[in-house]
């Protein structure tokens, strides 16, 4: 079942050790994925296609306020949690509290982080905390039109279909 692939961080630094210990190759990406849509799980089809197992950070309705703004996150942290669990490409999800996941990558050092085209691999954060234990750091372009942001744009004008008919 899709629940069971919610973690918690020992549970999750618990499987780490034991997936590394039988060799597998261990990718991590984080985000809000506050509305799920197509350039999200496009994104996490290639994160995973990096490695054996793909570990999912998923920022807290906490974090996503302070990150966001009012107003978001639209969706409940658990309710977010469930969508991206039952993704096929998606090994397991931990929510974490901060504002990025250093935390988690310290805890677990995942082979690969991977992050979102909108990013430069040396501007994040995490950057020098993944080098810094010989990770390494991947970006992976975004699919042009869709994001959450940009969708609630739209809404708010009314065109809330097509991203490329975004008038």
């Amino acid at each position: 079942m899709f629940q069971d692939k919610i973690k918690t961080l020992p549970e999750i630094s618990t499987l780490v050790e034991r997936l590394r210990a039988s060799g597998k190759k261990i990718v991590f990406t984080n985000g809000c994925f506050d509305l799920l849509h197509l350039g999200h799980v496009r994104y996490l089809e290639e994160a995973r296609s990096l490695g054996n197992c793909l570990i999912v950070g998923l920022n807290s309705d906490d974090s996503v306020k302070k990150l966001k703004g009012p107003g978001r996150p639209l969706k409940s942290q658990e309710e977010r949690a469930g969508l991206l669990a039952a993704l096929e490409a998606v090994d397991y999800v931990v929510i974490f509290e901060e504002e990025n996941p250093i935390a988690i990558i310290s805890a677990i050092r995942p082979d690969v982080h991977v992050k979102g085209g909108d990013y430069r691999a040396d501007s994040i954060p995490e950057y020098p905390c993944v080098r810094g234990y010989g990770g390494e750091v991947v970006i992976v372009p975004f699919l042009d039109g869709y994001s959450t942001s940009e969708f609630l744009k739209r809404v708010k004008r009314g065109s809330c279909g097509d991203p490329d008919n975004s008038q």
